[in-house]
């Protein structure tokens, strides 16, 4: 039996389902029952009767499914896929900008840990962002940890945004000449990014979208070329998807080191020996869940 026949059989066995992120290698995207973004996958999680979820992510995202389906066995697929950005704020330099501001409320992504998410009002993801500040009732959000999605923010709000100064690693890497360089060597492509890219690649884009905004823009324009401003493993599923279209990275294509860590293999092991559960203190589960709610409410 070759690896992807024996994670199906020990899917139907245990009754188990596996999510996996849209940045993951194409082998693994292979292997998904729910293929997606950070929002789709939290919603995934919420809605699953299954009795173990197992995630191709990072942990963050991980750590989300099992706050929102607690009585569920989560597993991460590999011990070690983390997000840099979400290492970036603590709840101690949260509670600075809080004292600072104190008639603020904290707006965490949910590229953020279980204990940031404890600390704030609400969650929201990149597809969300803009809606979920919308329905914040105050003046001024503290917002965590993303500054690029921060700003992508404010744009669309009379609200006074407070940003943290964390950033994406990958997404950071796109550049103005990037944009530019494209612009000349495909004039008649539609150029999309995430908005967690640079105010500057931002502004001289045609479309900001979340990665799952990416797919259903790719199967709605009329264009034929697209070049993609986002992590290069979203590349995979947007080929595979509409084989009549072209696809290039803007620029050199960017990689999440964390995301490229799992391997079908690791699928096999995270489902056969149910490895690298992920738990959560209890208060910190029971406080998270509170803004992860308050998001899917708005969403």
């Amino acid at each position: 039996m070759d690896i992807k026949e024996e994670i199906k059989k020990l899917k139907s066995e245990k009754n188990a389902v596996i999510l996996v992120h849209n940045y993951q290698i194409p082998e693994v995207q292979e292997t998904a029952d729910f293929l997606g973004d950070s929002l789709d996958l939290s919603r995934r999680a919420h809605k699953t009767n299954a009795d173990i979820i197992v995630f191709a992510g990072v942990r963050f995202m991980a750590e989300t499914a099992k706050i929102l389906s607690p009585e569920k066995k989560v597993l991460l697929t590999r011990k070690s896929a983390d997000c840099p950005m979400a290492r970036m704020v603590t709840p101690s330099q949260l509670a600075y900008m809080r004292r600072k501001y104190l008639d603020a409320k904290v707006v965490s992504y949910v590229n953020t840990t279980a204990e940031m998410k404890a600390e704030s009002y609400i969650c929201c993801a990149s597809a969300n962002a803009v809606k979920v500040v919308g329905s914040v009732d105050a003046e001024r959000i503290i917002f965590v940890p993303d500054r690029n999605l921060a700003n992508w923010v404010s744009r669309f709000t009379d609200k006074k945004i407070i940003p943290y100064n964390g950033f994406c690693y990958v997404h950071e890497r796109f550049k103005k000449k990037d944009v530019l360089m494209v612009r000349k060597s495909y004039p008649d492509a539609a150029v999309i990014v995430h908005p967690e890219c640079r105010r500057e690649v931002i502004d001289l884009a045609d479309e900001v979208l979340s990665t799952n905004g990416m797919v259903g823009f790719a199967k709605r324009t009329d264009r034929k070329v697209i070049i993609v401003g986002t992590e290069e493993g979203l590349i995979a599923r947007l080929k595979k998807e509409n084989p009549s279209k072209k696809f290039y990275s803007l620029g050199p294509p960017r990689m999440c080191w964390d995301m490229k860590k799992t391997r079908v293999e690791d699928v096999l092991h995270s489902l056969k020996d149910e490895v690298y559960e992920v738990t959560i203190q209890g208060d910190i589960m029971e406080r998270a869940k509170v803004a992860l709610e308050r998001m899917l409410s708005v969403s």
